[in-house]
């Protein structure tokens, strides 16, 4: 019953921009529960909208070892590592 308050909080800081106020609750909602793939790429979209493409890349493959055929990890993970490449050839380094 908390994970859901909690991870409804998450999704309401999301659709008012509120992205490190989500990351909070959406990281909260993991110490109550590891296995629940929606909060990890629900922090993941957190983490692109806020540039931090290797905690995104790092949620997805989280997912993706529970759930293989997780859609939304892949697509996720793929904007990260184009975050990573941009970032790459922009400062020569990560």
């Amino acid at each position: 019953e908390k994970f859901k308050t909690l991870k409804n909080q998450g999704n309401d800081f999301i659709k008012k921009g509120e992205y490190e106020e989500a990351v909070n609750k959406y990281s909260e909602c993991m110490k109550l529960n590891t296995e629940e793939c929606t909060v990890y790429t629900n922090r993941a979209l957190c983490y692109l909208k806020l540039c931090k493409y290797e905690e995104a890349k790092q949620d997805c493959d989280h997912v993706l070892q529970i759930e293989d055929s997780n859609i939304k990890a892949f697509y996720r993970r793929a904007l990260a590592y184009k975050g990573l490449q941009v970032r790459k050839k922009k400062h020569g380094r990560y």
